[in-house]
């Protein structure tokens, strides 16, 4: 009864691997005969191997001037969120020269789309917004009270107050008449979760916005356009103190307008500081989005500013990074727009390819020597894992439109060690539960029992190494992060639908229980000795002998006196 139950446990796991295979396999299948964008059964690949189209960008600047270092830093993390918005990945941004030279390098993978390289040139737009209306950013649902009538009732959406407006025409931009019924239900529908804003969407001044801020926490409409990036002279992070010049452990953003901002900030702060929450709110836009949202508390005319809110050091000068970019607004002039090669192509690809199936193969070789018959339960495991491998990196291309590099080859090449670490851990605590004498079955049960939390660890280290790799650097290096922790997963899911089960099924055929020399299960030391069960060892016949001429070698060694004790010892055990 016990192996009954313990093949439909093992019959069950394999359905299961079954299960996943035919959810992927039909999830990309489906995607491809629909056409839908990005669905195929090729990977993509990255730059390295594939090429893609390079953009350089030559900074200009209203003024004249050259763009600082820092400027160029924060054009790059700009375009570098935008390409990320469009869900390319792998992309490159760096720079190159400085001063007049300087120039920013864009490359991405494959051939992108034309909102994508018309988001790349355009320069970063930095807009003063007064604030309308706010709330959160996604709409908790609301579960009704059962009744007897309706003992589950469905979870709804909170209908909200209509904003009280008028039909009179909006006298300023701060007035709530502005939102209009149509606006109102754009903002109530708005889920900040969501994708809600076209790349490189170019929004009307003179119209009012519905939008979110950058950590996707709470959504605004806001009112026309006050004042642009243009009308900032200086942005600076400082250490508050007290008025004794004493350190608060708090910093603030200090905002220095031109001549032109400086009249439009005071005319604004006028109108603002007498109104209640959150209508004494301005919000500064970069892109649609909202950086940050002060609220107005002193009329300021003097043309400087200053922003607090439990900023931490690096957080002031984050902010004053992009405000002080907004300030000297750069303009991108396409250089040069091409195609590029791969940087390492298709034959570096095939050399990777070939060292992981040399890898495998040596992994083969070295099962067939140890294990004998148990390694076509290596090569079921390594040929699933890399299958179920294939189809999670196809799928992730379409979805997420991941990439493979040549570091992430390298991660796919690591993986066959420890998909074949598993497996040995294992067959190895089986050839142990049967020296201490149990039968096959139970053996393999136990076996697995006393492997797993080695497995385990194992896996769990490498997870850690590939989380670490992944979430502390950049570039290739978090390709193969990222192979290295999706193949480590992988393996656990290998080890636990496949290579158990599919053991636990081979240990109730006669050939495997019957401990076979070629099954892998036959069990001997160094001396000759075979196992015959119930932790005895029964021992070669050249062993015995070998035993009895050691015996009688150590007799004839015996002195005199030596043979004397032993005379008497047995005549005293005969008395």
């Amino acid at each position: 009864m016990a192996g009954s139950s313990s093949n439909k446990i093992a019959r069950k796991r394999l359905a299961w691997l079954l299960v996943v295979f035919i959810a992927f396999a039909g999830l990309i299948t489906g995607a491809t005969l629909t056409k839908t964008p990005g669905a195929t059964f090729v990977p993509q690949l990255a730059l390295d191997l594939q090429g893609g189209t390079q953009v350089i960008l030559k900074p200009t600047i209203n003024n004249g001037t050259t763009a600082s270092a820092e400027q160029l830093a924060q054009a790059v993390d700009i375009i570098r969120q935008r390409i990320d918005s469009t869900g390319v990945s792998e992309a490159q941004i760096v720079t190159q020269g400085e001063g007049a030279e300087a120039a920013i390098v864009v490359s991405i993978p494959g051939k992108p789309s034309d909102s994508t390289l018309e988001l790349i040139k355009a320069s970063a737009k930095l807009e003063f917004r007064p604030v309308l209306v706010t709330g959160a950013g996604t709409s908790a649902l609301v579960t009704p009270a059962a009744t007897k009538d309706n003992p589950k009732p469905t979870p709804t959406l909170p209908q909200s107050k209509p904003i009280a407006t008028s039909t009179a025409a909006p006298t300023d931009n701060s007035d709530v008449n502005w939102v209009t019924p149509e606006l109102q239900a754009e903002y109530e529908a708005l889920d900040c979760s969501k994708q809600f804003r076209a790349p490189g969407q170019v929004d009307d001044p003179a119209k009012p916005l519905v939008t979110c801020d950058r950590d996707r926490v709470a959504k605004f409409i806001l009112g026309p356009v006050e004042l642009d990036g243009t009308q900032i002279s200086k942005a600076v992070s400082s250490a508050m103190t007290t008025s004794q010049g004493s350190s608060t452990g708090q910093y603030a953003v200090d905002l220095t307008f031109n001549s032109e901002g400086k009249a439009a900030f005071g005319k604004v702060t006028t109108r603002l500081f007498p109104l209640t929450a959150p209508r004494n709110q301005f919000a500064v836009t970069i892109d649609g989005y909202i950086v940050t949202a002060p609220a107005i508390q002193a009329v300021i005319t003097t043309g400087t500013a200053q922003i607090t809110g439990g900023f931490t050091a690096d957080s002031a000068t984050s902010l004053a990074n992009q405000l002080k970019y907004g300030s000297l607004p750069i303009g991108f002039q396409v250089q040069s727009q091409e195609n590029i090669s791969a940087t390492l192509g298709t034959q570096q690809l095939q050399n990777g390819l070939i060292a992981g199936a040399i890898g495998m193969l040596l992994v083969l070789i070295y099962s067939l020597f140890q294990y004998r018959a148990l390694a076509s339960i290596t090569i079921g495991s390594l040929v699933v894992a890399a299958g179920l491998t294939y189809l999670a990196i196809t799928l992730l291309s379409w979805r997420m439109d991941y990439r493979l590099s040549l570091a992430g080859v390298a991660g796919l090449i690591v993986a066959i060690g420890i998909t074949a670490d598993s497996f040995i851990v294992y067959f190895e605590r089986v050839r142990d539960e049967l020296r201490e004498g149990r039968p096959l079955a139970v053996a393999v049960s136990s076996g697995w029992k006393r492997a797993w939390r080695t497995i385990l660890v194992s896996d769990i280290v490498s997870l850690l190494a590939a989380g670490t790799l992944y979430f502390l650097t950049v570039g290739n290096v978090r390709g193969f992060a990222f192979t290295l922790g999706l193949t480590t997963i992988i393996d656990l899911v290998v080890v636990t639908l496949f290579t158990v089960p599919l053991l636990s099924l081979f240990a109730n055929l006669k050939f495997f229980a019957s401990g076979s020399t070629w099954s892998g299960f036959e069990i001997s030391d160094a001396k000759g000795e075979r196992y015959v069960g119930r932790g005895t060892f029964r021992k070669a016949d050249e062993t015995v002998a070998r035993n009895k001429k050691s015996s009688g070698e150590a007799s004839k060694r015996q002195t005199i006196a030596e043979r004397k004790a032993a005379a008497t010892n047995g005549e005293a055990g005969e008395q």
